[in-house]
């Protein structure tokens, strides 16, 4: 899976325009990545990738990269 298609998972997930992430773009900048959306990319990563995330690695998520690490 290619970085660009990653993005695009994650802004459907957002409810995001095509495009509008990269990959250095901070969280705390991105209005839509809240609470709900938090839980959403739980069980993204989860259902796609089989990754299970607790909440110490979501708080260690510092941009859009970091999340995408972990999609592999």
């Amino acid at each position: 899976m290619t970085e660009r298609e990653k993005l695009a998972m994650l802004e459907e997930m957002l409810e995001l325009e095509e495009g509008a992430l990269n990959v250095d773009m901070e969280l705390d900048d991105i209005e839509e990545y809240d609470s709900m959306s938090k839980l959403s990319l739980i069980v993204l990563m989860e259902d796609e990738f089989g990754v299970k995330l607790d909440a110490n690695t979501i708080r260690g998520f510092k941009t859009v990269g970091d999340i995408l690490k972990l999609m592999v």
